[in-house]
């Protein structure tokens, strides 16, 4: 197949934009050079198409802390290991979070001339849950031995994999229609794909809206998370044909 000096050109270097779902479509094409798949190489072309979705977050993380200073260190250590059994042992009590344990650390304090003035110590909790109601009354409950550290919202494992698969699914779709709009653009009479390669799915976090900590008196205060941008993305080369074959 002849390929006219103007055409060759057009195929050499160009980017097909689509306005929905601002997808850019980097081209490259290689000259045919007798038209067989053998004997020479057939016109390529780059594809990329991306599918995204936002999916609120479903799980709390809060960190709970305990912060002692004593005389020595054994003092410290006895009296964070005392606290931090303590709490755990009811933060296990609620079959609706999981409790686990975070950071822990024991440190000297020093005056102006280095000498070690007294010992502290930092421990942690950490309660996880879906539920959250339940992970904001057994923070306030626990609140008064260990206060609320930091609060952190996530998308749970499960939810994201549903999410990614159908993700998957369009964007796997959307490369289809680009490679045909790409195929019909040109004048070509079907296309075959090369190579896909799918990208790692990608995420924005957006902080939530409002994030209370708990009130000195134990009482619950309400949990809102916040929401996350998941994102898949296709890419990948097509061969360019000439006929129907």
């Amino acid at each position: 197949m002849y390929l006219s000096k103007q055409k060759r050109k057009w195929l050499s270097g160009i980017a097909l934009c689509v306005g929905a779902g601002a997808l850019v479509l980097p081209v490259s094409a290689q000259q045919v050079q007798d038209g067989s798949p053998r004997g020479g190489k057939w016109p390529q072309a780059s594809l990329r198409a991306e599918a995204s979705a936002e999916i609120a977050q479903d799980t709390v993380k809060v960190t709970l802390a305990s912060e002692i200073s004593e005389a020595s260190q054994a003092a410290v250590a006895q009296a964070l290991s005392k606290t931090l059994e303590g709490v755990m042992t009811e933060a296990k009590g609620d079959p609706k979070v999981k409790a686990s344990s975070g950071n822990y650390r024991v440190w000297p304090m020093s005056n102006e001339k280095g000498k070690i003035t007294n010992w502290r110590g930092r421990g942690e909790i950490i309660l996880e849950s879906a539920d959250f109601a339940a992970a904001s009354e057994l923070a306030g409950k626990l609140s008064d031995r260990m206060p609320i550290a930091n609060l952190a919202f996530s998308v749970s494992p499960q939810a994201r994999a549903k999410q990614e698969q159908a993700l998957l699914a369009q964007a796997v779709r959307a490369f289809g229609v680009r490679a045909q709009a790409l195929t019909d653009a040109f004048g070509f009479a079907r296309y075959t794909i090369r190579n896909i390669e799918l990208s790692g799915a990608g995420a924005q976090y957006q902080p939530a809206p409002r994030m209370m900590a708990m009130a000195a008196d134990k009482a619950s205060a309400p949990l809102e998370g916040g929401s996350e941008t998941v994102s898949v993305s296709i890419q990948g080369s097509i061969f360019l044909h000439t006929t129907q074959k």
